[in-house]
């Protein structure tokens, strides 16, 4: 099991940070992904643009505040929980990722890998606010 959390603030309001983050529909923003199919609405699957796809079911949304799923492909399972708060005219995001390896050669290299998803998911966030 390998925890990674990242925190930032966007200077943004909360909902515009919240309608961005959740949005299924305008992903166009993200770097790392090729497309979104939605199953229903619990559940999604993002597709890299190499076409791997991770399952995402939503286990809480409480709007402008917190957003949680869990996610599982072929390489891990896990869980994700995005913490939203006003901070003035700002947003604090504090996003937190606890992922399990399915492959034990993979499970030393989880923890990198989360902090670099969540620095480029960060990096293209701030972008597409400013």
């Amino acid at each position: 099991m390998a925890v990674s959390n990242m925190k930032a603030v966007i200077k943004r309001d909360i909902q515009k940070v919240w309608e961005v983050v959740t949005s299924l529909e305008n992903y166009g923003w993200r770097s790392d992904l090729g497309k979104i199919e939605v199953k229903n609405e619990n559940q999604f699957v993002e597709y890299t643009k190499d076409g791997y796809a991770t399952t995402f079911t939503v286990t809480a949304k409480e709007p402008c505040k917190r957003w949680e799923f869990d996610m599982e492909n072929d390489n891990m399972k896990g869980h994700w929980v995005g913490v939203f708060t006003q901070k003035g005219e700002d947003t604090e995001i504090d996003f937190t990722e606890d992922v399990t390896a399915k492959k034990i050669f993979m499970k030393p290299f989880v923890k990198s890998y989360l902090k670099k998803q969540q620095k480029q998911y960060i990096s293209d966030l701030q972008k597409e606010l400013s």
